[in-house]
């Protein structure tokens, strides 16, 4: 039985900012999981449903909240660019106080987000190049 509807486009490749990947790494095996189906939702145009927007970036950058074993996990990462998802940012939340983005890892976030556009646009033009 064949698939008569449009053929399903390929997954966007993910790009890593910073130390996102190997800070991802280091997190417990079941917020790894969390993390990365949030990511193959992203790159098949999706957003798992635990997925929330992250306040003061404008539309396109999204959070995944984690709370295991009493600790609390988040990874930041964007859907802004048409062909690639860049996580920007992966870290455990220290502080128990309020449910607050700490200031030193919204700077780190926003940083992150202006390399995720140049990386984007050198990453783009490389792409069109072998593509040739």
């Amino acid at each position: 039985m064949s698939n008569s509807g449009p053929p399903t486009p390929p997954p966007k490749p993910v790009r890593w900012i910073g130390s996102s990947r190997e800070d991802l790494r280091g997190l417990p095996q079941v917020v790894r999981n969390r993390v990365g189906g949030a990511l193959w939702d992203a790159q098949i145009g999706g957003k798992a449903p635990f997925v929330k927007p992250m306040k003061g970036f404008g539309g396109g950058v999204l959070e995944v909240v984690e709370d295991f074993d009493g600790d609390a996990y988040r990874a930041v990462y964007t859907v802004r660019f048409a062909a690639a998802v860049y996580v920007l940012h992966v870290f455990q939340k220290k502080s128990k106080r309020g449910i607050a983005t700490p200031k030193r890892d919204l700077d780190l976030i926003k940083q992150r987000l202006r390399r995720a556009e140049e990386d984007y646009q050198v990453w783009l033009k490389n792409q069109s190049d072998e593509s040739r």
